[in-house]
């Protein structure tokens, strides 16, 4: 009989509908509330994602996950609530990035990174009213460490690859499935992620550090014999894992990949890596396979950006090439109260930081050894953040600020990040006030930390007379000025965190807590969020 492996996980979900994501162990059809789908099959591995129709809005509906006709969730004894399916507007969105997995089991165990802030969120939600549940979480990036495992992992690897480069980290379908089975599997995460519907976007890590951050970086990882292999595998995964659960009925009905993975009847794991072979490559200023998407929670709309896989580095330095951010501004404007975009990386940095990347992309765009140098500090800097794309940096500003000036303006225009390793809020500001207040959001990281120096360097960061300083070099090296100023409203905040978004109306909250072994879940920023003038 087939038995669960990882699951459920509770991802698309709107007035009627709902998907739910699960893997096994064995080839079976999976059942949630009638609902029916065969398991496709990657290597040894069976998956399955359910579409569920027919929903009542405005509802609240416990579910259960049977395979073969059998029940295998929830599990026997469980002490969390049943996990349900909830249609109604959300009101609450929590989100975050940069979650390593544990060393130390239980969920309160601190380890050398200290508590899990998404464990601890979902400890304090099961014995909360439904009605204080959250409505959405959105993983901002960096769901597994492919570079960085832990120490079982590395055991797992070294006893499966026998010695095979690179040591240490995953290559194969398998290994990187292994990398999800140990985050998603803790009793408290599987609980809160088959209750509380999922939008995912990668990062650098789900596949290796500085994932595309340079045509250099490109070629240096293409003379590894390994990294084909690592790359096509990493993409795969992704779409099973993440990628998948982000989509609508409507357009998994659509997409000719789903279809036919779903039709085969065989191991389609040959199919998938081919598929992410061809997603890696870029071809006249433009990418294959769009990863970024867009979900409306009635007035809101969160829309996703890839700011990873979709970068143009041949020619034309692009966070996202330019038909995709066609895209991203067809999908931008419409009637709605609050728009959310999700970026793994922030728009806004803090200034010095922000400055100094601008410079650094005209530094390793000069030739010979200054050029090198350039590139060298960007990499070992990690100098890839949307100020290193500056011609995109400064498009993501012009579009903000023509749907804040739009008559139909929504109250806020949120970019909400993560990647960085600590958190803070800014608003910003256009020369021509908009409508909308404008603000950049980060939440990182649920589960890491940086160095310790790394404290003094962001904080120093936000420091105007440094960023003066870097601002005028910038002047005299002929970069453009900013489109918009912003300035820090709270933070930076250290440690193992977890934001959320309060939304009523054209009004709303951001609330950021950090997670403490002695403490649980502290509340470190609490802002109102509401248009300028209301």
């Amino acid at each position: 009989m087939a038995e669960l492996v990882l699951g459920p996980v509770l991802r698309h979900v709107d007035a009627t509908s709902a998907t739910v994501w699960v893997e096994t162990d064995a080839p079976c059809e999976v059942t949630v509330l009638g609902a029916r789908a065969r398991t496709f099959q990657v290597g040894e591995l069976h998956f399955a994602l359910v579409t569920v129709t027919g929903l009542e809005p405005d509802s609240s509906v416990p579910y259960e996950v049977a395979l073969d006709g059998a029940r295998v969730w929830p599990e026997p004894d469980s002490e969390f609530p049943p996990s349900r399916i909830r249609t109604h507007q959300v009101r609450s969105l929590i989100f975050g990035s940069c979650r390593a997995a544990k060393v130390t089991p239980g969920a309160l165990a601190a380890d050398k990174v200290g508590v899990d802030a998404l464990d601890t969120y979902a400890l304090r939600m099961k014995e909360l009213p439904e009605a204080e549940w959250p409505d959405a979480l959105v993983l901002l990036g960096d769901q597994v460490y492919a570079d960085e495992p832990t120490p079982r992992i590395k055991e797992w690897l070294a006893q499966r690859r026998n010695g095979a480069e690179p040591a240490g980290e995953v290559v194969s379908f398998r290994e990187y499935a292994e990398l999800y089975h140990e985050s998603w599997a803790d009793p408290e995460i599987r609980w809160l992620m088959s209750t509380v519907p999922t939008s995912m976007i990668f990062d650098d890590h789900d596949v290796r550090d500085d994932w595309n951050t340079s045509r250099t970086w490109r070629e240096q990882m293409a003379e590894l014999p390994w990294w084909p292999e690592r790359i096509r595998s990493g993409l795969a995964s992704y779409w099973v894992y993440q990628h998948l659960g982000n989509l609508a009925p409507a357009d998994l009905a659509a997409d000719e990949l789903y279809r036919t993975v779903t039709a085969h009847g065989g191991d389609v794991g040959e199919l998938l890596e081919e598929f992410g072979a061809a997603a890696d490559k870029e071809a006249d200023g433009r990418k294959p396979v769009r990863w970024s998407y867009r979900r409306d929670f009635g007035r809101v709309r969160l829309l996703v950006i890839d700011t990873r896989n979709g970068r143009i580095l041949d020619g034309d330095r692009l966070m996202v090439g330019a038909e995709e951010f066609d895209w991203l501004e067809e999908n931008a404007a419409g009637d709605i109260d609050h728009l959310l975009i999700g970026s793994s990386l922030p728009w806004l940095m803090p200034p010095a930081l922000s400055h100094f990347q601008s410079l650094n992309e005209r530094a390793a765009a000069l030739p010979g050894w200054r050029g090198r140098l350039g590139e060298k500090v960007r990499q070992e800097a990690d100098l890839e953040h949307w100020p290193a794309f500056r011609a995109s940096f400064e498009r993501l500003a012009a579009l903000i600020r023509r749907i804040g000036s739009a008559p139909d303006a929504p109250a806020t225009i949120s970019v909400l990040s993560g990647d960085v390793h600590h958190s803070y809020a800014a608003r910003a500001d256009y020369p021509e006030p908009t409508k909308s207040t404008v603000l950049q959001l980060v939440c990182s990281p649920v589960h890491n930390e940086p160095p310790k120096i790394f404290h003094a360097v962001f904080a120093a960061a936000w420091g105007r007379r440094l960023a003066r300083a870097l601002r005028r070099l910038a002047d005299r090296r002929g970069i453009s000025p900013d489109p918009v100023r912003w300035e820090k409203i709270s933070g930076p905040h250290f440690g193992n965190s977890l934001a959320a978004l309060h939304l009523d109306g054209r009004r709303g909250r951001f609330v950021l807590e950090t997670a403490r072994s002695d403490a649980g879940l502290v509340k470190v920023a609490d802002l109102e969020l509401r248009a300028p003038h209301s």
